[in-house]
């Protein structure tokens, strides 16, 4: 995957907004976000129809701005909609699995450990999210926060693979992240909650100028 499609990595669900989710993500998207991922869990998180029809509403913005529509978790919606990729943590489907029933999709995977990181790049990921980085309310299930030193050390381990860090990431910190060894960072509540999306977008953007 290109790295530079790694910069600004916006992730979503509707649970996660302030304001309408399509808005938000519209938004994002004017503001130069490189990458989405629809993940929608949760407590009042859409399911069946509702769930689809939201999906392909946000997969046909990304499209309209030239952005990769990444699915979390759930292949066969990824499959269904023909989306660009998925992106699966260690308790999901295998990505060989994957790989057999959506040649050329990309593959993002989660990762929390060294031996993790191996076994993702061995299996074919095409870039790991690493994290979270810092304490993170947007995921009830979080693993304590891995740090800084752990992403660089992973940064050691994989060379030049494509490496986003997650968690915590604020416009603070996403500076920090970046020296540490990430491509780019991937965000939820520091777009969601904020007033202004466009400003926001485009402070985590600058921050890779640095």
């Amino acid at each position: 995957m290109d790295c530079n499609r790694l910069n600004v990595y916006f992730i979503m669900g509707t649970v996660n907004c302030k304001k309408d989710p399509l808005k938000t993500l519209e938004e994002a998207l004017q503001a130069g976000i490189t990458c989405f991922q629809l993940r929608e869990k949760g407590e009042g998180a859409l399911i069946g129809a509702a769930y689809e029809e939201f999906a392909r509403a946000c997969q046909k913005m990304c499209q309209s701005y030239q952005v990769p529509f990444i699915v979390n978790d759930d292949v066969e919606l990824a499959l269904k909609l023909n989306a660009d990729g998925i992106h699966v943590g260690q308790e999901d489907l295998a990505l060989s699995t994957f790989r057999e029933q959506a040649k050329g999709k990309i593959v993002g995977v989660s990762v929390h450990n060294s031996r993790e990181m191996k076994q993702a790049i061995l299996n074919g990921a095409d870039y790991v999210g690493i994290g979270p980085i810092y304490r993170t309310k947007s995921k009830t299930d979080a693993k304590p926060p891995a740090g800084l030193p752990f992403l660089s050390a992973m940064r050691k381990q994989a060379g030049n693979f494509p490496i986003v860090g997650i968690g915590g990431i604020t416009e603070e910190n996403a500076s920090a992240v970046r020296s540490s060894g990430a491509d780019g960072v991937s965000v939820i509540s520091v777009i969601c909650h904020s007033k202004d999306i466009k400003q926001t977008v485009e402070n985590l953007l600058l921050e890779n100028i640095n």
